[in-house]
């Protein structure tokens, strides 16, 4: 997050870096800086959600009464291993049981979550007994269902429906199904109003023997023991006595209630981090939305020494506030309960320098053990994640840089192999039309991005005009440096303003530096050939073999930014879900 909160692209390293030494409270941890941006959207998602479960048509295996079920949740890992997260009170005597208890957990964009339920029948002897110490091998089982969590919070309603199987008939692959399971998914958020103010001062004081000082805000919160938490703060703005400086944005919930305690700081940036106090008002968001509305402004004051009698020094320099404005801001999870969708589409690199597809060095070799090349993992890493926010699991598919059969070389081609339509059914069809493809074209050249990205942006310039609430990202994956660096930095700047993200997988050993420069984190936003600048970025890259090591998978890397960019399209559109 840098030195500045209210710079977005700075906005990734903890606010202690540059103040803590200032800081009261032995350096306060930053959980409020984090949980600040988190509720911005801006780092990978992780929203905490709460799951509420209820069941009907359970099977009755009691004697003289009604079973009583309990609920037992699990998480499924890669390897098929379960990790159990909790379990519900008991329900005596009930065939359609409602669960009071809720299990809490935090929902991951980025992996695909596999949950696990299972329903037992608590033997009488138990009913007394703390749920948590139940051994379940000594109760009766009633059924088993599976689903991603995803599955559930792309429900329009958050409730999604499951049979229920009983153990054998999961083995056997014969579907016995003994009752149903409705799971409701509820995202734990406090307050999504956000205050967004400019602050600016006047008549700061001189530090610096030879230049003006370099003054920026931190603003923290006031906890019960007295401790000063820093919420977020500004950029340093250089030799300027009387600084407005950008807005700053901050949610109702991190800072407790309009009512609750602020102190705003002033400081002068100093390289060596020993930054020199300029002054300091203490406040609350009451009190800085009535400085708005009068005009005011509050003199800025230095406390008194520690040890000494004399109280604080009141300065002449001023805080004012020349914005305060309240608004909701909705997060990713209200967009999809709205009706959004999150639409997918593949472009895949058969340039030649990917080595000829029959022999094994090649990047496009088909393994006949059935070991998937890097071109087929990254698509159904990526792929099995998007899957479940496409309502029809229809995926525009195309190919680029080959030779189809009696044909000139095409740098964008429907790679089903189709002349009239782009689209495959679920990632198992992406997979054949690829496979497919490979026999049925010869590799070429060059590597050229503009084609594949501008028909992307066409399909999303359609939705938007036909009213649709889609959002779109294009998963692109080559070998190869790309040779219409210009063109394709057009294309992504004019598909900027577009519901559009792209993901660049680069697979090899090729120099990928000018990827770098399509993935603008670093604060350079692309520019066209004509100098307009793009409006967002919209780009993520990351090279293969960064990620082979299996210590961070293709998707995390690749999906982490995708929710900010997501919100950022929305919010700079005033685009709402309509819950």
């Amino acid at each position: 997050m840098g030195n500045c909160c209210s710079d977005i692209a700075a906005g990734r390293s903890a606010v202690g870096g540059t103040a803590g030494g200032l800081l009261n409270s032995a350096n306060a941890p930053n959980d409020a800086v984090d949980n600040f941006f988190k509720s911005r959207g801006y780092q990978g998602l992780f929203s905490q959600i709460e799951l509420s479960f209820s069941a009907s048509g359970l099977r009755d295996r009691d004697v003289l009464s009604k079973s009583d079920p309990i609920l037992v949740l699990y998480a499924k890992g890669k390897n098929g291993a379960l990790e159990e997260l909790g379990r519900t009170e008991v329900v005596l005597n009930s065939l359609n049981p409602t669960w009071i208890t809720k299990q809490t957990l935090i929902y991951h964009f980025e992996v695909v979550q596999v949950l696990v339920f299972h329903v037992y029948d608590v033997d009488t002897q138990f009913h007394n007994a703390d749920v948590k110490i139940l051994k379940l091998e000594e109760q009766q089982f009633l059924g088993e269902a599976t689903c991603a969590l995803s599955e559930i919070i792309t429900k329009s309603d958050g409730s999604l429906t499951l049979d229920l199987l009983r153990q054998d008939s999961i083995r056997s692959g014969d579907s016995q199904k003994c009752g149903k399971l409705k799971v409701h998914a509820e995202e734990c958020v406090g307050s999504k109003t956000t205050v967004e103010m400019i602050l600016r001062c006047s008549d700061l004081e001189y530090r610096d023997l030879f230049s003006k000082s370099d003054p920026f805000l931190i603003v923290s919160k006031v906890v019960e023991s007295g401790a000063h938490i820093p919420i977020c703060k500004t950029e340093a703005i250089k030799n300027d006595h009387h600084p407005t400086w950008k807005s700053l944005f901050l949610n109702i919930q991190q800072v407790g209630s309009k009512e609750s305690p602020l102190i705003i700081e002033c400081y002068n940036f100093n390289s060596s981090g020993k930054h020199d106090l300029l002054g300091k008002v203490q406040t609350s968001l009451v009190e800085l939305e009535k400085l708005h509305s009068g005009g005011q402004g509050e003199n800025l004051f230095l406390p008194a020494a520690a040890g000494h009698d004399s109280q604080a020094k009141v300065l002449k320099s001023r805080l004012f506030v020349d914005k305060f404005s309240e608004s909701i801001q909705y997060t990713f999870l209200d967009y999809l309960a709205g009706g959004f969708e999150l639409n997918f589409m593949l472009a895949v690199d058969f340039t030649a320098s990917n080595g000829n597809s029959r022999l094994p060095d090649s990047l496009h070799y088909i393994d006949p053990s059935g070991r998937p090349n890097s071109y087929q993992r990254a698509i159904i890493e990526v792929g099995e994640v998007l899957q479940f926010y496409d309502a029809d699991k229809r995926f525009p598919t195309w190919g680029f840089g080959a030779r189809p059969i009696d044909g000139p070389v095409s740098h964008c081609f429907n790679l089903n192999g189709s002349n009239n339509y782009c689209e495959v059914d679920g990632i198992q069809g992406i997979m054949m039309a690829y496979t497919s493809a490979l026999l049925n074209v010869s590799l070429a050249g060059p590597t050229l991005f503009g084609p594949v990205i501008n028909n992307a942006a066409l399909i999303a310039s359609q939705s938007v005009a036909n009213g649709g609430r889609k959002y779109f990202i294009l998963l692109i994956i080559t070998d190869g440096v790309v040779t219409d660096l210009q063109e394709t930095k057009d294309a992504l700047v004019k598909a900027s303003d577009l519901p559009l993200s792209i993901l660049i997988v680069g697979v090899g050993g090729a120099d990928f530096k000018e990827m770098e420069i399509l993935d603008a984190d670093k604060g350079e936003r692309l520019e066209s050939s004509s100098g307009r600048v793009a409006s967002r970025d919209i780009v993520q890259f990351v090279p293969f073999r960064d990620v082979q090591s299996g210590e961070i998978s293709v998707v995390q890397a690749l999906l982490a930014e995708l929710p900010t960019q997501f919100l950022a399209y929305m919010r700079s559109r005033n685009i709402q879900p309509n819950l």
